[in-house]
């Protein structure tokens, strides 16, 4: 375990930049004291920030550019306006370099995937990167792939989904062997596509020593905490995370409406206000923000964009817990090792966007 963690942070990321960035950094640094941050953005904006917060200026180093990617920048666009010179590069730069452990930012995501795929490059066996994050569950918190980086896979990239949500896992909830599930239609193992019943085929036989594997999981199955995580391609992940982002706010609303209606309701919530506020708790997306991107030699965080400084927080505990528990060393572990998950299956091609 390394003595501190450097975190690069892309300060220009996301809707408000370092005025989210910065005070999140400080939330975070208060519960991580061994962390070192490099603060990459406009010096300007950045050290007015840094002003209000004393520990973390004495704790973090500016790298200046006044070159930010946009939120509306397509990926193609921001790796020719954006590459050596944009916030967001310079912060996976730092890693590439050996200058941070991890970068985390708030901006673009797919420019975000681009560059770091494009700098960083995937680890030996892994053929496209993928977005991982925590789901909240019933049974406390799951970790769900892939989130969206690419739409579609065969089973040679379901299968390394399984075995890099295992290690994240293994990081996050301190177990030797989580529990994996494949997201699918049906629980029976005639049901879903082609290269899902193959993969599902592949993890039964390989019985692999790092994980659990437990079979299919129908949609229900992922907040109902079934796995410990859950594998899935982007396509349907990406629309799964945004269901049940909708649900969950739509529920909040119906509720408060619910609850304003009469004096009768608003008695009934204060005396179950204790009740509600752990309602709230649970389904607080601040604490879920982190979504980290496997599969490359190299830690990259993605913050939502429009994240309060206490959700960014957050995500910067993610990537701190990535490089303290060592993650790519883990994958790396699990990937190689004799006879590993990914021996007996061919690597599919290379995708090009």
């Amino acid at each position: 375990m390394p003595s501190k963690v450097r975190i690069a942070l892309d300060a220009m990321g996301g809707d408000d930049g370092a005025a989210v960035v910065i005070p999140g950094a400080a939330i975070s640094l208060g519960r991580h004291r061994d962390t070192e941050f490099l603060l990459v953005g406009d010096r300007a904006k950045i050290e007015p920030e840094l002003e209000r917060h004393p520990q973390l200026k004495a704790a973090s180093k500016i790298i200046h550019t006044d070159v930010a990617v946009s939120m509306h920048d397509k990926p193609s666009q921001a790796l020719r306006r954006g590459r050596k010179t944009s916030s967001m590069w310079l912060a996976i730069d730092a890693v590439k370099k050996g200058e941070a452990d991890v970068a985390v930012s708030a901006g673009n995501t797919g420019a975000l995937m681009a560059m770091s795929r494009f700098h960083l490059r995937t680890l030996p066996g892994i053929d496209r990167p993928a977005i991982s994050a925590i789901w909240p569950t019933k049974r406390g918190q799951s970790v769900v792939l892939d989130l969206g980086a690419t739409l579609g896979g065969d089973a040679h990239h379901l299968v390394s989904l399984a075995v890099m949500g295992a290690a994240m896992a293994s990081v996050l909830f301190n177990k030797k062997r989580p529990t994996v599930g494949l997201l699918n239609i049906g629980a029976e193992e005639i049901k879903g596509h082609e290269e899902i019943r193959e993969a599902s085929e592949i993890l039964r036989a390989r019985n692999l020593p790092e994980l659990d594997y437990i079979g299919f999981v129908e949609g229900d199955g992922i907040g109902k905490g079934l796995a410990d995580v859950i594998v899935t391609e982007g396509f349907s992940g990406n629309i799964a995370l945004k269901t049940a982002e909708g649900t969950a706010r739509q529920m909040a609303e119906l509720l408060r409406n619910e609850l304003q209606r009469s004096w009768l309701s608003k008695l009934g919530y204060l005396f179950a206000r204790n009740a509600f506020q752990a309602l709230r708790d649970k389904m607080d997306p601040n604490k879920s923000n982190g979504g980290v991107f496997l599969g490359l030699k190299g830690v990259v965080v993605k913050s939502h964009g429009g994240i309060n400084a206490e959700g960014f927080a957050y995500a910067i505990d993610v990537g701190y817990d990535m490089v303290k528990f060592d993650l790519l060393n883990k994958i790396n572990q699990m990937l190689n090792r004799e006879g590993g998950a990914l021996s007996s299956v061919q690597p599919a091609p290379e995708d090009v966007s």
